[in-house]
């Protein structure tokens, strides 16, 4: 659960309006030996720290053009290496999961992997960047929408503050 309303400062302008509250999770459980995860990626890179930080009054601090140039390099970059990483290429991938950041990241995250607009999850021009929960709540309504299928390549990617990043693909279902 992510409640960034408590650590928004609504003072500054150039953060208040980017985040919101939102609570997600994904339940793991035993799958078939050809489903499941495929490989992963998580990273951190602390000289980024100042870029997105929480302050010594808990308040959250972003430099919103390093953490946008940070996110779209290594949001791609990750999604590639977890997709190498199975054994796959581009072209494997079914669905893209990216963190509901910003429109404009994870557009040149789907455009750097080169899969269709169409399969990419987005949420985000409904519940806003929800940080950590954008992620499951995306997945979990593009299943309910039906755009992930049995048997999908999917790949899930995120960041946050620190800088750090991670990903996965997978292979979805039972």
């Amino acid at each position: 659960m992510d409640k960034l309303s408590k650590i928004t400062d609504w003072s500054d302008r150039n953060t208040c309006v980017l985040l919101g509250d939102g609570a997600g999770a994904a339940v793991l459980g035993k799958v078939s030996d050809d489903k499941g995860i495929l490989s992963f990626e998580l990273g951190a890179d602390g000289s980024g720290g100042k870029e997105l930080y929480q302050d010594e009054l808990g308040l959250l601090r972003m430099n919103g053009r390093s953490v946008f140039k940070f996110a779209v390099r290594q949001m791609p970059e990750a999604c590639i290496n977890v997709v190498e990483k199975a054994g796959l290429s581009k072209e494997d991938v079914d669905y893209l999961v990216p963190h509901q950041a910003n429109i404009r990241i994870m557009e040149a995250a789907r455009q750097r992997i080169g899969i269709d607009e169409d399969k990419m999850a987005k949420t985000i021009q409904y519940y806003g960047n929800n940080s950590s929960a954008s992620v499951p709540i995306a997945l979990s309504q593009s299943v309910q929408d039906g755009k992930i299928k049995d048997g999908d390549i999917v790949v899930l990617v995120g960041f946050g503050g620190g800088l750090t990043w991670g990903a996965v693909a997978l292979r979805w279902g039972k």
